[in-house]
């Protein structure tokens, strides 16, 4: 369990994978916000400045990709961490996820059993 509470946003257009990220780190200690579009995030971003961001690649406004580069511009953004969370998993599409910005990247479908060390390697390395 994390020692304080941190603050994930997790921004997906599916429900199911929202319900799922939802209840594996709220069981391990975690406070959830949530946006299933790119307008709801940056609103949420406006007021919140969270530890983490799960970010869909595909999203019906703009893609996460383009959304994560943005957010990388923005100094206040810069240093929370960003970690993809796609079914994306063709040759070459983990390293434009990287070259986009992200901090890291998790295939979909999740394995339940390790993301919530995954999610907690993402937090510490933060820390360093």
């Amino acid at each position: 369990m994390p020692e304080s509470k941190k603050k994930i946003l997790h921004v997906e257009d599916n429900y199911e994978n929202l319900v799922l990220v939802r209840r594996l780190l709220q069981y391990h200690g975690y406070d959830i916000l949530e946006a299933d579009s790119v307008s709801k995030a940056v609103t949420i971003l406006k007021q919140q400045k969270p530890d983490l961001i799960l970010m869909d690649i595909n999203l019906p406004e703009i893609d996460g990709d383009t959304l994560t580069s943005k957010l990388k511009s923005i100094p206040y953004f810069r240093d929370i961490p960003v970690v993809a969370i796609t079914a994306n998993a063709l040759k070459g599409d983990r390293e434009k996820s990287m070259l986009a910005g992200f901090d890291g990247y998790i295939e979909k479908p999740i394995d339940v059993d390790i993301f919530p060390d995954q999610i907690l390697g993402f937090l510490n390395h933060r820390a360093e």
